[in-house]
């Protein structure tokens, strides 16, 4: 396992096609419900703890081998709103490029070929995981720290926000994101007994409202 391939997934420079998506951060600061440091770190652990937890525990089941289709169909199940099921596949799509070219494999052309109008996010980042020799609960590290560093990252275009105070939010979620990495990686184990119930299916109904709103707006920043 290379901590090196870790970095790589989780640098904001690998060209997934993040840069371009707020997390719900763009409709909450719209809102009111971002304004500062403080209350961004209050929305980034709310979506770790919910939408994270989710994406968590689907990446480290891809990392660990799980049929990716049939996660696929479960990460469909899991996100009630169509505004982000558009975006969670359109994210899959640019990472499966960009995890294509630095880990080519077998099992990412399968899956390409599989479903060529894209597979969610989480689930191309376990297998880009796998790929890379990386472990399930490294996996789901590198979704949990996804799930904050958008919204993180966004603020900072969005509100102003001092990139210093922004990295002091992530930091201070550190230990979060490994909790949640290591609840999700339990899940992922429980698989080849329980299937696919046994991963979480924590709901966060205001990141879904608020995502079908924000992709009705005609002028927005960020595509989600």
């Amino acid at each position: 396992m290379s901590p090196v391939s870790l970095l790589i997934l989780g640098d904001g420079r690998f060209p997934s096609g993040g840069h371009a998506h707020s997390g719900g951060a763009e409709a909450a600061v719209a809102a009111g419900r971002v304004r500062d440091a403080a209350t961004l770190e209050d929305f980034c652990r709310g979506r770790l703890v919910t939408a994270g937890l989710v994406a968590a525990s689907l990446s480290a089941a891809a990392a660990a081998g799980y049929d990716p289709l049939i996660l696929d169909d479960a990460a469909d199940a899991r996100t009630p709103a169509p505004a982000l099921r558009r975006a969670a596949r359109r994210l899959g799509r640019q990472l499966m490029r960009a995890v294509r070219a630095t880990w080519p494999g077998s099992e990412l052309e399968h899956l390409a070929a599989a479903r060529p109008a894209g597979v969610h996010q989480p689930v191309v980042l376990g297998l880009a995981a796998r790929s890379a020799g990386l472990a399930p609960q490294s996996a789901a590290l590198a979704a949990a720290y996804d799930s904050v560093c958008g919204p993180v990252t966004a603020a900072i275009r969005l509100l102003g926000l001092d990139p210093f105070e922004a990295t002091a939010v992530t930091a201070r979620l550190g230990g979060d994101m490994e909790h949640v990495a290591a609840e999700a990686a339990g899940q992922a184990a429980r698989l080849p007994v329980d299937g696919v119930d046994a991963l979480p299916a924590a709901s966060a109904p205001l990141l879904d409202i608020t995502a079908e709103e924000h992709a009705a707006w005609p002028v927005r920043l960020f595509a989600s």
